[in-house]
């Protein structure tokens, strides 16, 4: 059975079905393209809150490897000991991780392989692009820093690299290590030389990392971590290039939870690698350059913070970490903004004096 239509009435509404159809893929484009957008934006946040070389797989490989096995509780060897200090670092970096993004966990739980790969890969393109913008902001940064702080002659190029290194005085002076001394003929000669009575590697902390670019070499954590163009590098990548330039002062005083949260000892870590590459002569990103490893450079800043030797340690490197708040962005006293304290400024006082006013209304009324 069947009712009869005009062939003009059909196809109206098979056009009109074929267009429902565009509509629904044009929004399932959009879609698409919003959570790429998404994913990619937060993934920049991968490399300078969390981790600045491990793989975003490792991470939660590691967590799920955790989630199935108990913690070993036997004795165990030496190099057992060096695969669970790498375990624990990656343990660490994936609770950072959830911490900058809090939504991820329950999003690898609930994504099919397919998905949790392209999601995955979106967040990868997002840390790829902020390591690049990061770097590149610092190698024309630095060299403005350079020019105003030591005046060298010449200037140094904010746009070439090939006059940095060790091969430029003032630059060479900043990446000296703590245990030499660059004024020193020999010295110098030696590590441009790359002698190896003279070998500049990840395993010396370089001058430009100590207060006043001076080390002690009897202490040789006094001052450490503490260069004020460590400071301007994290408030340039944390706050804003032209924040950089305000170093009089400590901050801002923007929220103190916030300052706490951002103020991580990855984020100087990543700060002072990315400062030590801007430095340098080279002009792309690599791991190694000549001696000097990048990534265990990088792992050696994090242990400083991390494996403190005892509570004394820990005592001072929680003090360095508060030092390093202030600096960027600033003091806060919210915590100190009690409920008997708020109860005496205007705003309560000023809404207690409208209720009495009120209530002295109705009394002349009745």
């Amino acid at each position: 059975l069947r009712v009869s239509t005009s062939p003009q009435a059909r196809a109206k509404r098979r056009i009109a079905t074929l267009m429902e159809e565009v509509e629904l893929l044009k929004q399932d484009k959009a879609t698409k393209q919003r959570k790429t957008t998404y994913y990619v934006s937060q993934g920049r946040a991968i490399r300078r809150l969390v981790a600045l070389y491990t793989p975003i797989e490792d991470l939660i490989a590691e967590n799920d490897r955790r989630c199935k096995y108990e913690d070993v509780t036997s004795s165990v060897s030496t190099v057992e000991c060096l695969i669970m200090h790498r375990q624990d670092r990656l343990q660490r970096s994936y609770i950072e991780l959830v911490k900058a993004l809090p939504w991820i966990h329950d999003k690898i739980a609930s994504l099919d392989d397919d998905e949790s790969e392209d999601m995955l890969r979106k967040l990868k393109r997002g840390v790829d692009s902020a390591r690049g913008d990061d770097t590149g902001t610092l190698k024309e940064l630095m060299a403005s820093w350079v020019n105003i702080e030591f005046h060298p002659i010449p200037l140094i190029s904010t746009t070439d690299k090939h006059h940095r290194g060790f091969v430029n005085d003032i630059c060479g002076k900043l990446l000296c290590p703590a245990e030499w001394c660059w004024g020193d003929p020999v010295v110098r000669a030696g590590i441009r030389d790359r002698t190896t009575a003279f070998i500049v590697s990840e395993n010396s902390w370089p001058l430009f990392m100590y207060q006043n670019c001076a080390a002690d070499a009897g202490n040789l954590e006094h001052g450490l971590m503490k260069s004020k163009l460590l400071v301007m590098g994290l408030k340039a990548l944390f706050t804003s290039p032209s924040s950089a330039n305000k170093m009089d002062g400590e901050g801002q005083g923007t929220d103190i939870i916030e300052n706490n949260r951002r103020a991580r000892r990855q984020d100087q870590a990543k700060v002072k690698t990315c400062m030590r590459f801007a430095l340098s002569s080279i002009t792309s990103w690599r791991n190694v350059d000549g001696d000097f490893d990048y990534e265990i450079f990088w792992n050696n800043i994090v242990d400083f913070f991390e494996d403190a030797p005892g509570p004394a340690a820990r005592a001072r490197v929680n003090e360095l970490l508060e030092w390093w708040t202030r600096k960027v962005f600033g003091r806060n006293h919210r915590q100190d903004l009690t409920s008997d304290v708020i109860s005496r400024m205007s705003v309560r006082t000023l809404a207690t004096q409208r209720l009495a006013m009120e209530d002295a209304a109705l009394d002349s009324d009745s």
